[in-house]
């Protein structure tokens, strides 16, 4: 048997004869690594024909000893755009996942629920709802000017030559009564001899002449003597030239207010024509603020209110000032209203032209009388609230006579300013016309909450409708409380329109029942309101318009009512409340007047547990209707037959008798405060309504 000298031969030791390199072994290394290779791209196009088909999915990878239900979407914390079917950990800052539903995904439609862990790693802060009264400072920038009443201009009565001008040079400080001028005119000269000439034939006609002669010279003395006063002489000057004899024709011009001259207009030697001025003067003691307010501010500042400035070129030293006038009108040009305030300047640091800023407090709320320690019981001038006395009498200034400051709005005691309900800035979440809070109902339950602003302060916002004094929002940390919404497909910031305040479906409950009778006209009015309100229920029950005349019937007599001191403050709101949402039912489409009357019906039937008219005898009827649109299917009936005026012939039987309300006293069939329930006749057409 022949041996292939290639092989080896097994009982040979080889270990130190060095191994050669073949084809053949080289071709088994390629073979195994190129099997290696084709198994792996096999590997992962399996695995992308599987993702394709959705027998799996990516980013399905389980941690080992992770637990947890490999179906539950997990999301991060503080990146909630992550989410994976199963635990692990963010890609972004490796903190580890948490099950979707514990981050509210399945909470409620308008809430998500936020862990404790969670809220602390996202810093949310939460504060509490306010009900207190805000003021807001309006700041501004004015200019200081010459109160226009304190202004003279000094002109010449007569044609002539200034000789001589005595206050040389603008800013020179003259009193009442100082020389300014002296003015040479021939014509003053002729006037003067003339008078002097009729004054002496006058005196010296002897008592032969005729009466008339003496009463012609005597009236030509007289009219000379008023020729010389209107060319500018006065009572003195006229004196001393009819004792002196002696015509001049050089006239002394004298200051006719104390104050600055603040424009010299001529010059000494120049020829001046009647009427020119010389001189312009101001009286500096008292200069005017002039302020430039956005109409919304300048609709709450009354006359008289307090305003506090500083001068840029005094910094540090705070004025105090009064509003003197409010423009009636808007300036067209940069939407604005001036405002005038007049400040005291006896020390002269007041100088016109410079600019000053000013700060007005300017309360929140409804304009009532307001208080203030220096006004209260006292009188003010009408043109100058600088000037205020504690009796009446006549401003000094412009001798108008005195007013009281409850004229201007201003109370005698200390009065309650308006509340209004306020949250931090921070806490508000805007975008386009939404605006939108966090809530916290509950401890980690968050519910997005439309609200109506009013004014945005510095660091607070005031909110008119959709949050109550208490309550607790979100002010640090509500993005991450809206990304949340958002991924759940929940209603947020992007799109608050799906939220929708939580709707009452239980009949209004009162506190107390105790119905008091109204005499004379104004309880006539109020029954007479009653059945105006009756006839227009029936007419939606009826499915029809309310007609023009119980409509506007209803809606005179809620005004006259409000406005009468017979009945209790909260019965004149209920009524406000009438005339406010059932003045055009009639004006309206049925579904939308129908919206209207709920609001109507609500303060009709809390009316009648209070108040009712002195003759009234008949009880009435409160029902219910738990199927109206959005809740709060209460109204009020003076029959016993359910008539729904909600629905009309749709189901005209639907609903049920919450109580029957005695035209006076309380229920005989119910404590105070119950619940009266519904005979069974009733629930029993409510029932076959409802189907």
């Amino acid at each position: 048997m022949s041996t292939n000298p290639t092989s080896p031969d097994p009982s040979e030791d080889n270990t130190d004869r060095p191994v050669g390199r073949g084809s053949r072994w080289w071709l088994r290394r390629v073979a195994v690594a190129g099997l290696f290779l084709a198994t792996g791209i096999v590997l992962i196009a399996a695995i992308g024909v599987a993702q394709r088909l959705g027998w799996i999915q990516s980013g399905s990878v389980v941690m080992a000893g992770g637990g947890g239900d490999a179906q539950t979407t997990y999301t991060c914390p503080m990146h909630p755009q992550i989410r994976q079917q199963g635990p692990g950990k963010c890609p972004i800052c490796l903190m580890a996942l948490v099950p979707a539903v514990s981050a509210g995904a399945d909470l409620d439609e308008l809430a998500v629920k936020i862990e404790p862990a969670q809220r602390r790693l996202a810093n949310i802060q939460t504060a509490e709802v306010l009900e207190k009264p805000v003021a807001i400072t309006v700041r501004t920038i004015g200019s200081i000017e010459i109160d226009e009443s304190r202004q003279a201009t000094i002109a010449s009565y007569i044609d002539g030559r200034v000789e001589r001008m005595f206050a040389d040079y603008t800013g020179v400080e003259v009193a009442e009564g100082d020389h300014l001028a002296i003015v040479y005119s021939p014509q003053l000269y002729a006037a003067q001899v003339e008078y002097l000439e009729a004054l002496r034939t006058a005196e010296n006609a002897s008592g032969a002449a005729l009466t008339a002669v003496r009463e012609a010279q005597t009236r030509l003395a007289n009219n000379s003597r008023q020729r010389l006063v209107e060319l500018g002489m006065t009572e003195e000057q006229l004196n001393e030239l009819r004792s002196s004899q002696q015509a001049k024709s050089r006239m002394t011009i004298y200051s006719p207010i104390g104050g600055t001259v603040i424009e010299k207009v001529t010059e000494e030697g120049k020829y001046i024509k009647a009427g020119e001025p010389i001189y312009r003067i101001a009286n500096l003691s008292m200069v005017w603020l002039m302020l430039e307010l956005y109409p919304e501010d300048a609709s709450r500042i009354r006359f008289g209110q307090l305003v506090e400035a500083e001068l840029n070129s005094r910094p540090g030293e705070t004025l105090t000032g009064r509003v003197a006038f409010i423009d009636p009108r808007v300036d067209p040009a940069n939407r604005t209203v001036g405002v005038r305030v007049e400040f005291n300047n006896e020390e002269g640091n007041l100088r016109p032209g410079d600019y000053a800023q000013a700060r007005i407090e300017v309360p929140i709320g409804p304009q009532g009388d307001v208080y203030d320690a220096e006004l209260a019981g006292k009188w003010i001038s009408p043109m100058h609230p600088q000037i205020i006395r504690d009796e009446p009498g006549r401003c000094p200034i412009c001798g108008m006579e005195l007013v009281p400051t409850s004229q201007y709005g201003y109370s005698v005691t200390a009065v309650d300013q308006p509340e209004s309900i306020v949250i931090p800035r921070s806490a508000l979440l805007l975008a386009g016309k939404h605006s939108v809070v966090y809530v916290e109902t509950k401890p980690g339950r968050f519910e997005l909450r439309n609200v109506k602003i009013g004014p945005v302060l510095r660091d607070q916002v005031v909110i008119l409708d959709g949050l109550k004094a208490g309550e607790q929002v979100a002010t640090s940390g509500n993005f991450l409380i809206d990304s949340q919404m958002q991924l759940a497909g929940k209603p947020s910031l992007i799109d608050p329109t799906q939220a929708r305040p939580s709707i009452r479906n239980t009949p209004m409950e009162f506190a107390k029942i105790e119905v008091a009778k109204i005499s004379g006209d104004s309880g006539q009015k109020l029954e007479r309101l009653y059945q105006r309100y009756f006839t227009i229920q029936q007419a939606f029950a009826g499915d029809k318009l309310p007609e023009s005349t119980p409509v506007e019937d209803m809606a005179t007599l809620a005004v006259e009512l409000s406005a009468s001191d017979e009945l209790p403050k909260d019965a004149r709101e209920l009524l406000g409340e009438v005339h406010e949402n059932g003045a055009h039912l009639h004006h309206m489409k049925i579904d939308e007047a129908r919206q209207k009357f709920k609001a109507v019906s609500h303060a009709v039937v809390a009316l009648s547990t209070a108040v009712r008219g002195e003759q009234a005898s008949r009880p009435f009827h409160h029902f219910f209707c738990p199927m109206v649109k959005e809740g709060a299917g209460d109204w009020l009936q003076e029959s016993p037959q359910l008539s729904n005026p909600y629905w009309g012939a749709e189901m005209l039987r639907c609903g049920e008798l919450v109580q029957t309300i005695p035209p006076a006293g309380k229920p005989e069939n119910g404590a105070e405060g119950d619940k009266v329930p519904a005979p069974e006749a009733t629930s029993s057409d409510a029932g076959q309504g409802a189907k």
